[in-house]
């Protein structure tokens, strides 16, 4: 590949994609996000003192700058987009549901549409969620039935459904992926790993929603890289694939206590139990067979030593990590 476009490499996944892009291919990377290039810390290519004159960057947003996205794509002819736009954050898609199907239905439907034509894509990748399937038990394949239990999982939904229509009427070179919880170095501060970490350090109760049973499987971001790397290098992909790792996952009590244990807190002392959040699905368990066999992929980081990794990632950037927000700030879609 000459050139791959990532679509949101501000994001936490999405800036993994390109570090693995600058580390792994000779390919020019072309970064779009709604926002400027965030701080160094939240970007592992920046933060590594590597960035390449193979990456380049523009600030579009796939709702109000969608012109100007597809005028920027059909000049650089990228044979690859991986697409990570979308609202996030569960428990705020309660608190206005149309601005998440803005950026995850209405946005996407507008940008695939638009690009189910272009010739020159050969891969079409496009981050979904196991959220669309509601809660799930059993290690549920790629087949199983949709069951969204918030807003944001149903927007989820029906943009993926739109993208399946694309596949099946346009042969529309599309590639689902869905992930178990990603974490790692350069994680938003308010996800619940650096969350932890970050409240440890500063002192500060930690609240465990429903009293934190809520069970995650949790993958490392750098595994979820290299899943869509080795679909990338893949002749004939399948149209979805899930990354998960060789668990069932943890119940969020039994992550914070592994945090306290490795920071030589006292679990009790430090988190108190609160109210569950709208929706929580009380477990999230994916089968990654299709992927292990299709693609040769396996998960390699183990949980306790990616965990570790992050506590040395604050420590290492506490200074500037005290100056950022730690709770999640809402940006509307229009």
């Amino acid at each position: 590949m000459k050139t791959v476009a990532v679509i949101a490499s501000n994001s936490f996944t999405g800036s993994h994609f390109v570090d693995a892009l600058l580390e792994n291919t000779k390919a020019k990377v072309i970064g779009i996000s709604r926002s400027p290039e965030y701080n160094s810390i939240f970007l592992p290519y920046a933060y590594k003192k590597k960035k390449s004159g193979r990456f380049e960057f523009h600030q579009l947003d796939i709702n109000k700058n969608l012109r100007e996205m597809l005028s920027l794509l059909d000049r650089e002819e990228p044979e690859a987009i991986i697409n990570l736009a979308a609202q996030g954050e569960v428990q705020h898609s309660w608190d206005n549901p149309a601005d998440w199907f803005q950026t995850n239905a209405v946005g996407i439907v507008n940008l695939t549409n638009a690009l189910k034509d272009r010739k020159y894509i050969k891969h079409y990748i496009h981050t979904s969620t196991p959220e669309v399937y509601g809660s799930c038990e059993g290690g549920v394949k790629e087949n199983y039935n949709y069951q969204p239990s918030t807003p944001y999982a149903a927007s989820k939904a029906a943009g993926d459904i739109f993208m399946y229509a694309l596949y099946k009427t346009h042969n529309f070179p599309l590639t689902l992926t869905r992930s178990t919880n990603v974490y790692g170095m350069h994680q938003q501060l308010y996800r619940i790993i650096p969350r932890t970490i970050i409240y440890l350090k500063m002192g500060k109760k930690i609240q465990l929603h429903g009293g934190g049973i809520a069970k995650k499987a949790y993958i490392h971001v750098r595994d979820a890289a290299d899943g869509v790397m080795k679909i990338l290098e893949a002749k004939n992909p399948s149209e979805l694939y899930h990354f998960s790792p060789n668990n069932e996952g943890y119940a969020i009590r039994d992550i914070v206590k592994m945090i306290c244990e490795k920071m030589d807190r006292d679990f009790e002392k430090c988190t108190e139990t609160v109210p569950e959040r709208k929706g929580q699905d009380a477990k999230y368990h994916i089968d990654s067979t299709k992927a292990r066999k299709e693609l040769g992929w396996q998960p390699k980081i183990k949980l306790e030593d990616g965990i570790e990794e992050m506590i040395n990632w604050v420590d290492d950037c506490w200074d500037e990590i005290k100056k950022q927000p730690h709770e999640y700030i809402h940006k509307p879609s229009l």
